[in-house]
């Protein structure tokens, strides 16, 4: 047998782990993007105590007040960890509709998307991001000492990345965000409720489960994890305890587990022994609470669910079926109908949504979905569309929107939605249901947060949430703009009302468990509606009953129930708060009570002036021959990146130079790239085989045109391409009278045509997507050196025999001639490399049939947690209608794969084998090949 391993060039950038960390729980690390905002953004700056915030004018308000708030709230976030200050630039966006945040190195800054969300916590959403996002910096500031010169940035962030888990960095912030607050996430019993239920049920997760997640099961995460586990450790050891631990990671770098070796020195566990200590504790803290809080039992409307499945925002329609959103670990976002047998009838997929989100009435469903910039990905539009449940057919109501929670009226003519502009200024909208016209304004002169408005049953009055540094309240508006506070400022998170009659039905957690609650509107009086054990939510009103559906929680994710509407207790407040030591040792109430009110010079930031940034000079290993430093630049918009670098080559013992930048501030990309190389080459003369060397100096210019078009589930992209190089040699040493010394601007021509739609966890290639691929190679300019070459690739996938299974077809075409004749630009069969040819390659017919085996959620000590083992068959054919026919693959056979984490580490690694089977009329032993992979 003959033997192949095919892994990724190793480059170590790759290695970050953590290049962004982000406040969106459901967000995971992830390598930065890069993605563009328009030309036409008009950017400024404030400079203050080491902070440079950089933002679009439209934000000059806010970027005034964030500025107080940062440079006061710093010395705060990093007192536990000895970090007084800190310089890194903070920008601000704007342009896009969704919420987040992170922090990175490689270039060193911050982004803040300002556009708040429509469901998060109890506070200003810009002070949210502040407060958590500050503490990312502590934490880098505290690993690198702060150290300002460019050059590590890169290697630290990987270092970062192998030696300490994520869930410290984002646990550590979430703690961070609730002891210096009156909010946080740790405050919210709806946050921390998946790992609270999986632990009553009795569902034991192992440490690499509960961290890295699960294909099969609802885990809590590396967030929840980690906000637990960092509450735990400080109330044992202390304030200074992650002081200490970061402290020593520094200071002795380079050991395996360092982390680990750290915690145990100065906690007296590793992490996976404080796992399973808090966990034992939780539990019993978890059971306490249960039996102190009373709770119902409600039956299941919908089917029993084997993995994680959401049944989200239940209502009943006019023909007495349940219309959902629904979304699996198996299935994407979809409206579905359950009747009254159970039985699930999917109608509409959907696209991307900030939240989970739609409204019904009089036979009409309207959502808000998010849409992105064709070409510039920083901008994202919030757009609302409406789909009938009779004619069938999806209507956009609104185009590049920022309009958000659409809710119908009770006769469906008009909906009230919220909406932001790009100075985070909210009002409420009303809408014509019909033609998204937009038909009144409220507005809201106190600039409060806005969310999830909704009529009452005649239209002429509507309920919603504000929020503020103060907190969330209740509030009514009637059709005259008179407005009535219902609920003051509170730290609940009250959330989605709905008028019931005269009463408002909402989401609060006054037990400590979310629950659904109603006020009665004239005598304030609040009551509960449901009694869960772990939480309810979104309830809808039965019309014509005095019942409710809503979503009850439970271990594979919301349920659809239902419930009469009949008051009872709130009930006491038995909420378990884990971070009471760590808000005792910070001892700060909410670090934004007292802020100062300066105001600071504001001048703009000049685009082309700031274009070099360099920040990182990094090894690089590009294979087994040939590696070295490469120098690094970016930009803080990400609109210009360069980059220069020497490898050494192993094989010709000689040097390479390479230099070449990206410019992306206008609509095509431009690339341009230097090489000065040696080369080698092998011929044959009269005397046999002999060697040359030479020297080349080669530039490349190309031009590339994405496009990206998004609509419901579909995904259409666009790709133009055209470049060019010029190759000059020299230094020849030993090459025949003959050697071509120059090849003058070839061309190169590409188009490519994506269409997917929407995936879900667990699918291996999307159900239904086309990608067609054309490419042109050319030499107008030289005709000595004449030939050219066309290339066609197609791409059919196709749903398979089960769920999850994904059936490819795979067909590709090349022409060439002249100086191209043996070049190949198309898919090979398996094995191609290891298998002597019969004729110059012409076209491929390739099948592959992928398909999931199972999933064990299989935690192997520290060596490897496997998340899930697929396997595959393959049949393909090479030069059909000349070497072979349909009958006569050239190869087939079998792969499996297994996707798992390796030593606790975050790289997500798909490890797997290959068994090549080729046609006998080849003569060759089967080929076996290892495959080697890994994501972020």
């Amino acid at each position: 047998m003959q033997q192949r391993i095919k892994n990724n060039k190793l480059i170590i950038s790759v290695l970050i782990l953590i290049s962004s960390i982000s406040i969106a729980d459901k967000a995971c690390a992830q390598i930065f993007g890069g993605e563009q905002n328009p030309l036409s953004v008009n950017w400024r700056q404030i400079n203050t105590s080491g902070f440079k915030i950089i933002y679009p004018v439209e934000l000059e308000s806010e970027a005034q007040r964030m500025a107080n708030n940062i440079r006061y709230i710093f010395p705060k976030v990093g007192r536990s960890l000895s970090v007084k200050k800190t310089t890194i630039p903070i920008i601000f966006q704007n342009q896009g509709v969704i919420a987040n945040g992170f922090v990175q190195l490689g270039p060193k800054k911050s982004e803040f998307n300002t556009t708040p969300p429509q469901s998060f916590d109890s506070q200003d959403w810009l002070n949210n991001l502040a407060v958590h996002e500050l503490r990312h910096m502590a934490q880098f500031d505290k690993l690198t000492s702060g150290r300002p010169y460019p050059f590590p940035e890169e290697v630290y962030f990987a270092w970062m990345g192998v030696s300490i888990p994520l869930w410290f960095f984002e646990g550590d912030a979430v703690s961070n965000e609730t002891s210096l607050t009156h909010a946080g996430r740790g405050r919210q019993p709806s946050w921390i409720m998946p790992y609270r239920t999986a632990l009553l049920q009795g569902k034991n997760l192992s440490y690499s489960k509960a961290n890295f997640g699960s294909q099969k099961d609802v885990t809590p995460g590396y967030y929840q994890l980690g906000y637990l586990l960092a509450s735990h450790i400080r109330e044992a050891s202390g304030k200074f305890v992650f002081d200490s631990v970061l402290t020593d990671i520094k200071n002795r770098p380079l050991r395996i587990y360092p982390f680990a070796g750290s915690l145990k020195k100065f906690s007296g566990k590793t992490g996976r022994a404080w796992y399973l200590h808090t966990a034992e504790k939780i539990k019993q803290d978890w059971e306490k609470q249960a039996a102190l809080s009373p709770s119902k039992d409600y039956p299941v409307l919908n089917q029993e669910a084997k993995y994680a499945t959401d049944y989200n925002l239940p209502v009943k329609i006019s023909d007495g079926s349940i219309l959902v959103l629904k979304q699996s670990k198996a299935a994407a976002a979809a409206f579905t109908l359950i009747d009254k047998d159970k039985r699930e009838h999917r109608i509409q997929g959907i696209g991307q949504q900030e939240q989970p989100w739609f409204s019904y009435a009089n036979n009409l469903v309207v959502w808000d979905e998010i849409r992105l910039d064709p070409r510039f990905q920083q901008r994202s539009y919030s757009v609302i569309c409406s789909y009938n449940l009779l004619t069938k057919k999806v209507k956009k109501l609104s185009t590049r929107s920022r309009i958000f929670s659409p809710t119908l009226s009770a006769d469906g003519s008009k909906l009230v939605a919220v909406q932001i502009d790009l100075s985070n200024k909210i009002q409420l909208i009303v809408m014509d249901a019909a033609n998204g016209k937009i038909i009144r304004t409220y507005p809201n002169p106190e600039q409060l947060l806005l969310q999830t408005p909704a009529f009452n049953s005649t239209g002429d009055m509507i309920t919603y949430v504000s929020v503020s540094e103060k907190g969330k309240a209740l509030w009514t508006v009637d059709s005259n703009g008179k407005t009535e506070k219902l609920i003051s400022e509170t730290q609940q998170q009250l959330s989605r009302p709905v008028f019931i009659g005269r009463d408002i039905a909402f989401n609060a957690h006054y037990n400590g468990i979310n629950n659904i609650y109603s006020i009665d509107v004239v005598s304030k009086k609040i009551s509960a509606l449901s009694a869960s054990k772990y939480g309810a939510f979104n309830p809808s009103v039965i019309n014509g009953t005095d019942s409710i559906l809503f979503n009850n929680y439970n271990l594979y994710g919301y349920e659809v129930a239902q419930t009469k509407i009949e008051a009872l207790k709130t009930g006491k407040d038995n909420f378990v708060f884990f971070g009471k030591a760590a808000e005792e040792q910070e001892n700060t109430g909410n670090v934004f009570d007292h802020i100062p009110d300066s105001s600071f010079t504001s001048t703009p930031y000049r685009k082309l002036g700031n274009l070099i940034n360099v920040h990182s000079i990094i090894p690089v290993i590009a294979d087994e021959y040939k590696g070295g430093l490469q120098l690094r630049s970016n930009n803080l918009l990400n609109t210009f990146d360069a980059y220069a670098g020497v490898n050494y080559q192993r094989d010709l013992g000689r040097f390479e130079y390479n230099a070449g930048a990206s410019f992306k501030s206008l609509y095509p990309i431009f690339n341009v790239s230097f090489t000065n190389r040696p080369r080698r080459t092998f011929y044959s003369t009269g005397m046999g085989t002999r060697q040359g060397d030479w020297r080349e100096n080669y530039v490349k210019l190309q031009a590339i045109v994405p496009v990206n078009l998004s609509a419901q589930n579909h995904n259409y992209n666009f790709s133009v391409n055209a470049g060019t190089s010029y190759t000059q040699r020299y230094e020849a040493e030993n090459l025949p009278a003959n050697f071509v010394k120059s090849i003058r601007f070839p061309l190169e021509t590409g188009f490519t045509f994506t269409h997917t739609t929407r995936t879900a966890e667990r699918d291996i290639a999307p159900k239904w997507a086309q990608v067609l691929k054309f490419s042109y190679f050319s030499q107008p300019f030289d005709k000595q050196l004449s030939g050219d070459l066309f290339a066609a690739a197609g791409f059919l996938y196709f749903p398979g025999l089960a769920k999850n299974h994904s059936f490819l077809a795979n067909f590709n075409f090349q022409e060439a001639t002249g100086i191209r004749t043996y070049n190949n630009e198309i898919n090979t069969v398996y094995g191609y490399n290891n298998i002597m040819a019969k004729s110059r390659l012409k076209n491929t017919l390739l099948f592959n049939y992928r398909f999931p085996l199972f999933y064990p959620d299989v935690e192997i000590g520290p060596l490897a947690y496997i998340r899930n083992v697929r396997g595959g068959v393959f049949c393909h054919y090479e030069n059909l209608g000349t070497d072979s026919n349909l009958s006569q693959p050239k190869t087939y056979g079998f792969e499996l794969h297994g996707n798992m984490n390796l030593l606790r580490y975050q790289p997500n690694v798909d490890l797997g084998t290959r068994f090549v089977f080729v046609n006998k009329e080849y003569h060759h032993n089967p080929i076996f090949e290892l495959i080697v992979n890994y994501t972020f």
